[in-house]
Order: structure tokens, then C-alpha cells, then sequence
């Protein structure tokens, strides 16, 4: 059935809700939502329905129909014309501005366990492996319960826990700010998610325990406990497992940063303060085994009507092992091959206090406190085969970080025409790493001063601590509906310093330093950055535009061998422009000329050990990088023809950019970076469509990445390009009383031109997925895929399958629960890729968690 919804003088009505309402109460209802021409299609079944239609200020009309051919139906509604009672109608989904909700409950079948499956069956909501939420291909920044942050408003804590069974409702808001008068005055480009619960479930306390004991001594144990009141919210979450369970990740845990709010972003600078002693502790997505520990609790307290606080802690131990196998081509020069056996322990935990302080309409003060500390410890074996020569290196590594943040923001709406914001935020951290290599075979031949001995140990501590003050002023002009202008002057103080020592601890028991070979790094890096910024924004008809500029003041200076300063003013331009074609239908383009400053360590001029094999020093002669952004974003949702669409494409141009000197003899390397006019270029694309036909939910997305990067190699400059391209073709049934089954096809192809050197990979991986609902309460799921991995240029190919699957049962009117599963069912012993590492071209085997049977019980409160 589709047509038409009309007033009587047969002007449109976008947007109307049409619900088609089966008699039969066992079947499930139908909906459309009229486009902005008013047209609307509804897709029935051979039975009798009550079909309504319903638009704000007109009277709601309603028929009988039983459909048994196409049918087109123009329906012409009258106006209201005396004030009504309130009237709730539950629509499917509504679209208000900026606000996507969606009702749950016309939207799931009862096979859904955790929050990440319900989102997973929401029209245009994808849930990653890791956790990341997005709508219409933008990511959720923030999620919230009841209109309260989830532990920082982080998604992956919330998708992996929160009960299925106590959703009510899913909110989307993009342009999201918890500064609430500031809703229309900024574009952070923050979207939040808010997950509203059904009323049983406030003033309650609910949750679920599992445990389950499987083969090889595995154990799984899994806790929820959550309660919401108007004034008192709490979550605790807990887990142990050992069987590769990721419940809180380390990248997780650089991610709980603190600082101001993400609205102040725009214009600033960033510094490249990344922390390497610490990426390698992230925890792989495949290891060959694992313990966990896991315990986070979170609450909120609304002490008045103008105060509330939050307060968080997160306590992580997690230990692993994993096993890696590369051919590595370098440069087309020689093939190295190369086993890598790691074992990492790392034990973290974050605190957080968020307090935040309304004393009446027009002001808001938010103050946040964090502390993070990590410690770890890191063992790595090595075996490197080149021709003829073997080696086997051993790394042992410990590193230690502390850091601190507080943030001070205040917030002013003095009246409608001027709004204004301050911030001071204070960030401390340290990070103290040490470590040894040890061999019998030569190390770092040529690059260090080794002294001749049966067994090589060196030993490296190294220490690097940032003090960052920042504060900033903001001032909101709105002159009148159309037109705004937004006034910014900030100041931020980077204090970076950057300490190492070298040396080799000889068999007789005494030091052979390296200092006098110019090693070993005593630096103190202060970099100050005072800039203005204006931008003035308008709106005329469909288009709004956001123009503007900020100036920076750059002052740093050096102080290592001898002190040495210098300062550069830089004006960096920004603009936006967005057009509404409707409610349903928007495309952005953004563009940013942007700077970025290097860390210590990339101005420390004496060297320091970077690896077993290379040797690392900084260059004092750099400055900032220069580079163009753009953004062009594109999203369309259609219930009428049932289409989701959206598209994104990213171009990234250095006008100045650091790149890596490298000199290898071997696999030995000297590294030092140096500062490249135009020295890269990265074009991104990417997009899904989704259409919906009868009972089929059909589905492609592509996602294609071109690189073009200049790299000097052995004193000569070369240019390299890569390209990855992937696509994802899928078809889902959706039937009711009918297993959900969804097959498709992804494919990648891999392509590096390494100074004329060319290497080729295609991965190749059909798929299959089916969750079913039967008899009363049991749930089956079953997930397949298999990988055809070649490498083109080497003429090697594997082929491995992943396959897991389960079984649950949980009786309607009891709190208990069964679940029998099965991971890696085929017992797969490794995963194929391919990945580029500077002028590296790697064909990797990754090896992966064994087989594991596991039967758990579960009881919800």
C-alpha cells in the first residue's frame, strides 16, 4: 500500500506517521513516515489491519483495510481545530531537528541479550567489534543513561553491559552539549546517544551475574549491578575470564583523558605527544592466551537542584601472550624472516570526580578532576633469519605513568544577544620506562659502541614529563537569528621534558656508558602558544556557513646542549558550510588549515635506542606541520523507499610534514626525522547504502584509502604510494516467527609502491550470521566466515575459517539462565594479513586463542 497524506487543499504533510496495526495481537505492527513530499509506502501482509495516520494539529484518521493486491491510497487529513488532552502515540521513530528516537520495542524480537544487540537492529546503527557506536556512519562521542553520562559517556562499558530487556527508548543527538544553553551556538560536531529505560526498572536495583567453567581449565566470570532514581544513579561492573574476553582495553585507557571540552577544539593546536613506551602494551585483538581482571563503578548524585557530582573508578590487571610470524621485505633490498613471542602484564587504574554546579538559568560551572596510573611489564622474544645469518634477541621492558588532570570551566549566558565561556585546565603526566636487550649474537653493529663480550646486555631508563597549562576565553555574539559571531583568546603552556641513558652491562661486572659516543638525552622542551580567533556564521535559506580564522603566536624554546629559542606567528583559516535539504537529508563540508608541534623526544639531538635494532635522534632544526583538511560528509534516511545513505570523503594535505630519515645496513637502522615540504597526501572514502526491500534488508559499503608520502631512504629522497580499497556486501532477512540470517561477501585488496617496488594482497571473506528465537525462551546463534588470504607478488595464498556458536535458554518466569558456546569452533590455528611499517612491507601469520567450550549460568535480578 502506498500514496499520499495531504490537507485538504492538497498541500503535503512531511513527515505524517502511518501505522498499520495488525487485529490479529500476535502479529507485528507496521509503520512509514511520509518524505517531505508527503509520499509514504507501507509493506502488509494478506491479513486485516487498522491502518492510522496521524500529523500534529489534524485529526488522526483511521480504516480497515485487508489487503489482498498493491493498493495506492491518497488520504487527506482534517484540521484540529479545538485544543485536545494530551495524546501519547508511540511512533516506530520520530525525527525532530536534530534528535533521532527510536522505540525500542517495534524494533526487536526477544533474541537480544545486551545493548549492543538492539542497537545492532535500529535503522542506521552499527556497533563494532570494539565497542564504537555509529549513526549514519558518525561516531557516538558520548553516551548517556537518562540523560547522564555512562561512565564518562564512554560506549563500549555501556554496549557490552547494559541489559537488553530494560530499554525503553534510544535517543540521537547530534550538536550535543552539556552546556545546555550552548545547544545552538556551537557545532563541536559531538553526537551524544541517550538510553532511556523502561519504568520498572527506575528506583530498582537490576542486573545479571554469569559464571561458566569450559575445556582447558577456562573460566568466565561476568557482573552487572545498576540503580536509577531521579537523584541516584550507580553502575558497578565486574570480570574475570581467561579466555580472551575483552572487557576494558588500554586504548580505552588513553582515551579517558581530561581536559575542556571538546567545543573549544576548533582553531587549536595539537602536540604530538604520543607515548610509544606505552603503545606496545595495548592489548592484540588475537592472542594465544589470557587473564583478566576487570572492576569499574560509577555514580551519581543530584545533592540539590543546583548540584550534581559524578565519580568514577576503573581498576584493570591483564596478562597475555601472543605469537607472530612476518616476512618482511625491506625495500625489495633482502627478506627478513621473523618470530615474535610477547608476553605483557599491565595492571591500571583511572579515578574521576565530576562536579557540576548550576546556580541558576543563565550560569553553569563544571569541575573535573582525573588520575590515571598504569604499571607494566613487557618480555619479548625475537628470532630474525636474513640468508644465511640467524638471531635471537630477548627484550624485557617495564614501564611506569602517572597522570593528572584538572579542569575548571565556567559559563555564562549574560543575555540572548551575548554568552560567554572561560576554561583553565592543568594536565600532568610522567611516564618512566626502563629496558634491557640482551643476546649472544651482535646487536646493533655499527650503530652503538659495544664492547666485544659473550653475552650483550643493554640497558636503557628513559623519563618523559609534560606540564600543560591551558586557559581560554569565549565569547558568543548572537546579533540576531541568521547571524552570529564568536570571539576566542586562549593561551596554552607546554613544559615537556625528555631524559635517556644508555649502556651495556659487561660479563666482568662493570658499565661501558655510551655517553661519550653521543649518547644519552638531557632536554627540556616549553612551548607557548597564544592565539585569537574570530568566526562569524550565518544561515540564509537552506545553506549555513561558518567562516573564520586564528592567528598564532608560537614561541618555544630549547634547552639541551645549549639553549635556543624561536617564535613565528601562523594565521590558520577554517570554514563550514552546511546544507538541509530536509530534516532526513544533509551534506557538510569542512575545511581546516591546521599545525601541529612534535614532542621532546623529535628535538632531542644526542641518540637514544629505539629498538633492538635501531638507533633514534632527534633534530632541533624542526618546527611546526602544516596541513590542509577537508571533509565532505553526506547522509540520507528515507523510510519511505526504506534507504539509508551515507557517504564521507577526507582529503589531507602536509604543506609541511615530518617524515623519518632512515639509513639501514641489514635490518640495523638510524632514524632521525626531518621536516618535508608537501610531504603527504591521504584521500579517505568511504560509505554504506542499506535498502530495504519486503523482508530483505540489503546492504553495501565501500571503503577505499590513497597515501602518497615522501620518505628518504639511504640519503635518497623517494615517493611511495599505497592503496586499500574493501567492500562489504550483505543481504538480511527480517521475517517474523523466522530465523534472522545474514550472508554476504567482503573483499580487500592492498596495494604498496615502495620506491618502484610493488606488492599486491587480496583478502577474500564470505560470511554467514543466524541468531533464531524458538520453542519458549531458547535463543540459537551461529556466526561463519572464511578467509582466502594471497599474496600476488610472493604467489603465497592460505585459507582458514573462524566459526563460533551458542545456544542460550532462560525460561520467561525465571530469573536463571543457561548458555552453552563454543569460539574459534574449527580450531583455527592463525589469521593472514599484510600491513606497511615505514619502508616494510610485512606478510604476517597472527596466531590465535585455541577452542573453547564454555557452559555458564546466569541469574537476572
Amino acid at each position: 500500500m502506498k500514496g499520499k497524506v495531504t490537507d485538504s487543499l492538497q498541500t503535503p504533510l512531511p513527515y505524517a506517521n502511518v501505522i498499520a496495526q495488525p487485529l490479529d495481537s500476535l502479529k507485528k505492527m507496521t509503520f512509514s513516515v511520509a518524505n517531505e513530499q508527503g509520499l509514504y509506502r507501507l509493506e502488509l501482509e494478506q491479513i486485516p489491519y487498522t491502518v492510522s495516520i496521524s500529523f500534529m494539529g489534524y485529526k488522526t484518521h483511521s480504516f480497515n483495510i485487508n489487503p489482498t493486491e498493491n493498493k495506492e491510497e491518497i488520504i487527506v487529513l482534517k484540521e484540529q481545530p479545538n485544543a485536545l488532552d494530551e495524546v501519547v502515540i508511540e511512533l516506530p521513530v520520530t525525527i525532530r531537528q536534530d534528535t533521532i528516537t527510536y522505540k525500542v520495542d517495534k524494533f526487536i524480537t526477544g533474541d537480544e541479550r545486551k545493548l549492543k544487540n538492539v542497537l545492532a537492529k535500529l535503522p542506521g546503527v552499527e556497533v563494532e567489534k570494539d565497542g564504537t557506536v555509529r549513526v549514519q556512519g558518525k561516531k557516538i562521542t558520548t553516551l548517556l543513561v537518562e540523560n547522564k553520562k555512562f561512565f564518562d559517556g564512554q560506549t563500549k562499558l555501556a554496549v557490552d553491559n547494559i541489559p537488553a530487556d530494560v530499554v525503553y527508548e534510544v535517543e540521537v543527538i547530534e550538536n550535543y552539549s552539556e552546556i545546555a544553553f550552548l545547544k545552538n551556538l556551537v557545532d563541536g560536531n559531538e553526537t551524544a546517544m541517550n538510553i532511556k529505560l523502561k519504568e520498572n526498572k527506575k528506583n530498582f536495583v537490576f542486573g545479571d551475574f554469569e559464571a561458566g567453567k569450559g575445556n582447558k581449565k577456562f573460566y568466565r566470570g561476568h557482573g552487572n549491578l545498576f540503580y536509577y532514581s531521579p537523584k541516584t544513579n550507580i553502575n558497578a561492573i565486574g570480570n574475570l575470564n581467561n579466555t580472551a574476553e575483552q572487557v576494558f582495553t588500554y586504548k580505552q585507557y588513553f582515551d579517558f583523558q581530561g581536559g575542556a571540552s571538546s567545543l573549544f577544539n576548533k582553531g587549536s593546536t595539537t602536540f604530538d605527544l604520543t607515548n610509544n613506551d606505552l603503545l606496545q602494551f595495548i592489548e592484540r585483538d588475537d592472542v594465544v592466551s589470557s587473564n583478566r581482571q576487570f572492576g569499574a563503578i560509577n555514580i551519581t548524585q543530584e545533592v540539590s537542584n543546583t548540584l550534581n557530582v559524578s565519580a568514577y573508578g576503573i581498576f584493570s590487571k591483564t596478562k597475555e601472550n601472543t605469537l607472530n610470524q612476518q616476512v618482511n621485505q625491506y625495500n625489495n633490498a633482502f627478506t627478513e624472516h621473523k618470530a615474535l613471542a610477547s608476553q605483557t602484564n599491565n595492571v591500571f587504574g583511572i579515578g574521576n570526580l565530576h562536579i557540576n554546579y548550576v546556580p541558576n538559568l543563565k550560569s553553569q560551572w563544571l569541575f573535573k578532576t582525573q588520575v590515571k596510573r598504569t604499571n607494566n611489564h613487557y618480555n619479548n622474544t625475537i628470532d630474525s633469519e636474513i640468508a644465511e645469518s640467524h638471531n635471537t634477541f630477548m627484550e624485557r621492558r617495564t614501564v611506569e605513568s602517572s597522570f593528572f588532570n584538572q579542569n575548571i570551566e565556567w559559563h555564562r549566558r549574560q543575555s540572548k544577544a551575548h554568552t560567554f565561556s572561560f576554561a583553565a585546565n592543568y594536565t600532568f603526566n610522567e611516564t618512566r620506562p626502563n629496558t634491557q636487550w640482551s643476546t649472544t649474537d651482535d646487536i646493533l653493529y655499527g650503530l652503538v659502541p659495544i664492547v666485544e663480550d659473550s653475552l650483550y646486555i643493554i640497558n636503557q631508563s628513559k623519563s618523559t614529563k609534560t606540564n600543560d597549562f591551558d586557559i581560554l576565553f569565549k565569547h558568543y555574539w548572537v546579533i540576531n537569528r541568521f547571524n552570529h559571531i564568536y570571539t576566542t583568546v586562549r593561551n596554552t603552556f607546554l613544559n615537556h621534558s625528555f631524559h635517556t641513558k644508555d649502556s651495556q652491562k659487561l660479563s666482568n661486572g662493570m658499565t661501558n656508558d655510551f655517553a661519550p659516543s653521543d649518547f644519552g638525552n638531557l632536554l627540556d622542551f616549553r612551548l607557548n602558544d597564544f592565539y585569537l580567533g574570530i568566526n562569524y556564521k550565518f544561515k540564509t535559506g537552506k545553506f549555513a556557513f561558518d567562516q573564520g580564522a586564528f592567528l598564532h603566536h608560537y614561541h618555544w624554546k630549547l634547552d639541551q646542549n645549549s639553549a635556543s629559542q624561536n617564535s613565528k606567528w601562523v594565521l590558520l583559516p577554517n570554514s563550514s558550510t552546511e546544507l538541509d535539504f530536509s530534516q532526513t537529508q544533509k551534506l557538510k563540508l569542512d575545511y581546516e588549515l591546521n599545525a601541529s608541534f612534535p614532542g621532546a623526544a623529535h628535538f632531542a639531538n644526542r641518540y637514544y635506542l629505539n629498538a633492538y635494532n635501531s638507533v633514534y635522534k632527534g633534530n632541533d632544526n624542526l618546527e611546526n606541520e602544516l596541513f590542509h583538511s577537508l571533509n565532505l560528509r553526506y547522509n540520507r534516511l528515507s523510510t519511505y523507499k526504506g534507504l539509508r545513505f551515507y557517504a564521507n570523503v577526507r582529503f589531507i594535505q602536509k604543506v609541511k610534514g615530518f617524515e623519518n630519515a632512515i639509513n639501514y645496513e641489514g635490518i640495523n637502522q638510524y632514524i632521525m626525522p626531518i621536516l618535508l615540504n608537501n610531504a603527504q597526501s591521504t584521500w579517505n572514502i568511504y560509505g554504506k547504502i542499506q535498502k530495504k526491500i519486503k523482508r530483505i534488508d540489503y546492504s553495501l559499503g565501500v571503503n577505499s584509502g590513497y597515501s602518497e608520502y615522501l620518505q628518504q631512504l639511504n640519503d635518497l629522497l623517494n615517493t611511495n604510494y599505497t592503496s586499500n580499497v574493501s567492500y562489504d556486501l550483505s543481504m538480511k532477512t527480517l521475517f517474523d516467527d523466522f530465523p534472522t540470517i545474514e550472508v554476504g561477501f567482503r573483499q580487500s585488496f592492498g596495494h604498496y609502491n615502495l620506491n618502484r617496488n610493488r606488492s599486491r594482497f587480496i583478502t577474500s571473506e564470505p560470511f554467514i550470521n543466524f541468531d533464531y528465537d524458538f520453542l519458549k525462551g531458547f535463543i540459537t546463534s551461529f556466526d561463519y566466515a572464511a578467509f582466502f588470504y594471497k599474496n600476488k607478488t610472493s604467489k603465497q595464498s592460505s585459507t582458514y575459517d573462524l566459526a563460533n556458536a551458542s545456544i542460550y535458554y532462560k525460561n520467561e518466569n525465571s530469573a536463571w539462565s543457561y548458555k552453552l558456546e563454543v569460539n574459534n569452533l574449527f580450531d583455527a590455528q592463525y589469521k593472514s594479513h599484510n600491513n606497511l611499517s615505514s619502508y616494510i612491507v610485512s606478510d604476517s601469520r597472527t596466531y590465535i586463542f585455541s577452542r573453547t567450550i564454555m557452559f555458564s549460568i546466569g541469574y537476572n535480578l
